[in-house]
C-alpha cells in the first residue's frame, strides 16, 4: 500500500515509522513515546542511534505503513489485561 503521513503521533507508540523533514527521510525506527497533542515524538534507541526526539515545530513528519498501525491496534485490543 505504501507509506502515508500520519498526524496523530500519540497513537503510534510501539509502531515502526519513518521520520521525514522537509521531504527527506531522516530516520526509521519504532515510536517510544509521544506528546498527547502530537507535537513531539521519541523514537527508541537502536544499533545506530540513541533515543531521539522529533518535533512537528521543526518540520518533522511521521510516515507509516497503514497495515502496521491496523495490526498494532488489533494486537493491543486482543492483549489480555494483567491484574
Amino acid at each position: 500500500m505504501g507509506l502515508r503521513r500520519y498526524q496523530d503521533w500519540n497513537r503510534l507508540i510501539g509502531v515502526p515509522v519513518e521520520i521525514r523533514q522537509y521531504g527527506r527521510t531522516v530516520r526509521n525506527g519504532v515510536v517510544d513515546d509521544a506528546m498527547p497533542d502530537s507535537s513531539m515524538v521519541w523514537l527508541m534507541a537502536d544499533a545506530s542511534q540513541g533515543r531521539t526526539l522529533y518535533s512537528v515545530h521543526e518540520g518533522h513528519e511521521v510516515w507509516i505503513e497503514p497495515e502496521l498501525l491496523d495490526a498494532h491496534h488489533l494486537l493491543q485490543a486482543a492483549a489480555p489485561v494483567s491484574v
